[in-house]
């Protein structure tokens, strides 16, 4: 029980006492007192004042009185208008630490086994090109709330939609087949997926240079576009793609697979994994199905050139097209037959799909058309919407060969932690493995953490210099914190830690600080699961870090002369570290003993 469930239930009885009348729960709101007030937690009266019949400050006097009478964990109360703030005891704090202790999961929950799962689709990338900085925040994100889901008691299945068909795909072919004189990854030295998406760029170059070419001997830029003998070429492989021609098909297969390969080495480097990956190639062959079930249905309506839509103005959109005059698909009928099947899959109690705000629209018509075909569980399917990420020069472009290429990124970042390392000789006492062990974690740390630390709703500019600062709200500062109480603990030598605090040996209200943080830990989880926003864990463990370093520079820790409030203050640490190491966890990020 959380100390806010705690309060309520004690003022909900008393207030029954008082006035004759129990209230709803509900009723009896409870929050953390602000910092300029005294007190722990406070009550809201002016819901209760139809109760009482009497004043606000009138209603918390007696609810403040009767509470310190009643219940022995009150020790005292002020009231500030309808406010009634409540200080609990000593006694009380230190029976909440001590539960901490014995709770080796504490904050984490067990999936329920009668709960549906949750499942989370992220990633899904285009195999036409390598995973770029918008890529990252959506793979961070996705894993993150993952894990978040998970410890909050849910069972969740992480799963991957790659976009391996349709004209991006052939265009880095055909430029291969023209350009490529047989390059492949192994005689190149590059990335599968570095590979393919340069002929992606190549593509591009030669598809502008025969533009300028075409409208130089009179053709419009439109007409020029149109007919540009590379695009052309392509759009004949995507033909014969979906004819299942065998030449074509081999020379997809090959170059996709390359790129899988590289996706797969990224994905490592960052420590993401999935449990299922989806492919399009695969995916939109559920389409016929989809479409013959919504005409039958009378959902769908065919036009006389055999394009079927579905009509949303009685929804306050427009209508949609599903199926073109030639037979081929649009994503949305793609999504559409991959979240039936996923529902006839998993039976999920909720769809989360990861992916940029241009896709609002998208989804909101994707949920309507399930309701409209009568799938109850429309409501269940939910988009995680995140806003652009840039560096400070501005934005990207693939086409151009403009992107922040992931692995180059994470190479950056990893070489920046060992060059700060060195300059601050920091690891100068360790061996060069652990040290290049330290430097790939706190790298990716500081990636990790500063885009995770923004809402993911908000537009973000990432920039690599700020993010790897040790004294800054980012994830070196909080991986330091840690490895700053390893140090304490190892320099505490043989002190048996996982005793039983008494009130006495709490002695500041410092210490009281640190100890209503850690027990904010469980009810951070539960509410950042619920937002679908990590940030704010991320913004937890960075405010119980600065805590901490705070008490570090204040406190005497291993030379307090009083044994009693050593060992406390070495509980309290250890605790403080492991709640740390669990928040960091959530957002996939590891947490260094030296550094």
């Amino acid at each position: 029980m959380s100390t806010e469930q705690f309060i309520q239930e004690k003022a909900q009885g008393v207030i029954e006492s008082l006035y004759g009348v129990k209230p709803d729960i509900s009723l009896v709101q409870i929050q953390k007192t602000r910092k300029e007030f005294e007190g722990d937690y406070t009550l809201v009266a002016f819901p209760l004042l139809k109760m009482s019949k009497k004043s606000p400050e009138i209603t918390c006097q007696e609810i403040g009185d009767a509470l310190t009478k009643s219940c022995p964990e009150v020790k005292g109360f002020n009231v500030v208008k309808g406010f009634l703030n409540i200080s609990l005891s000593l006694e009380y704090w230190a029976n909440v630490l001590n539960s901490i202790i014995a709770d080796k999961e504490f904050g984490f929950k067990q999936a329920n086994s009668n709960d549906k799962p949750v499942v989370v689709e992220f990633s899904s990338p285009n195999t036409n090109k390598p995973l770029h900085l918008g890529h990252i925040r959506n793979n961070l994100l996705g894993f993150s709330i993952s894990r978040i889901l998970e410890k909050s008691g849910k069972h969740v299945f992480k799963v991957n939609l790659v976009n391996d068909r349709g004209i991006h795909i052939c265009k880095s072919m055909i430029a291969w087949l023209k350009f490529g004189n047989g390059e492949t990854p192994q005689s190149s030295g590059k990335k599968g997926d570095h590979l393919v998406g340069d002929y992606y760029v190549r593509f591009d170059k030669e598809y502008k240079t025969e533009i300028s070419n075409l409208v130089a001997l009179g053709m419009t830029e439109d007409e020029a576009k149109a007919k540009a003998p590379i695009l052309l070429q392509a759009q004949e492989l995507l033909r014969k793609w979906e004819a299942k021609d065998p030449e074509t098909i081999a020379l997809w297969s090959k170059m996709n697979g390359w790129v899988y390969e590289g996706f797969e080495k990224t994905y490592n480097s960052l420590g993401i994994s999935f449990d299922k990956t989806y492919y399009e190639s695969q995916t939109y062959l559920l389409v016929k199905s989809v479409v013959n079930d919504g005409l039958s249905r009378g959902v769908f309506k065919q036009k006389d050139d055999s394009s079927v839509w579905i009509d949303l103005t009685a929804d306050g959109l427009d209508e949609k097209l599903l199926l073109r005059s030639d037979g081929t698909s649009v994503y949305i009928t793609q999504d559409i037959g991959t979240a039936i099947e996923r529902f006839n899959e998993f039976k999920f109690g909720e769809h989360i799909y990861v992916v940029g705000n241009e896709q609002e629209y998208h989804f909101q018509v994707l949920k309507l058309i399930m309701k409209n075909l009568g799938y109850e569980w429309s409501n269940a399917l939910y988009h995680l919407s995140y806003g652009m990420v840039q560096l400070p020069e501005g934005k990207m472009k693939s086409r151009e060969g403009t992107v922040v290429d992931a692995d180059d990124l994470v190479s950056e970042m990893v070489n920046t932690a060992r060059e700060m390392s060195e300059e601050l000789g920091k690891l100068d006492d360790v061996d060069s493995g652990e040290a290049a062990y330290v430097n790939n974690i706190v790298g990716l740390g500081a990636l990790k953490y500063f885009i995770l630390k923004v809402d993911p709703k908000k537009n973000m500019t990432f920039n690599p210099k700020e993010s790897i600062d040790f004294n800054g709200h980012t994830g070196p500062f909080i991986q330091y914190t840690h490895a700053r109480i390893r140090s304490v603990l190892r320099k505490a030598g043989d002190i048996k830690l996982g005793t039983q605090i008494k009130p006495e040996q709490i002695s500041s209200a410092k210490e009281l600080d640190l100890i209503q943080m850690i027990n904010l830990f469980p009810e951070t989880v539960g509410i950042s699961a619920e937002s679908h926003n990590p940030a704010i864990i991320a913004n937890y463990a960075y405010e119980l870090a600065k805590e901490y370093n705070q008490f570090y520079h204040e406190f005497q820790i291993i030379k307090e002369v009083n044994e009693g409030v050593r060992q406390f203050r070495l509980e309290l640490s250890l605790q403080i570290a492991d709640v740390i190491k669990r928040s960091m966890w959530l957002l996939g990020i590891e947490v260094p003993d030296k550094m």
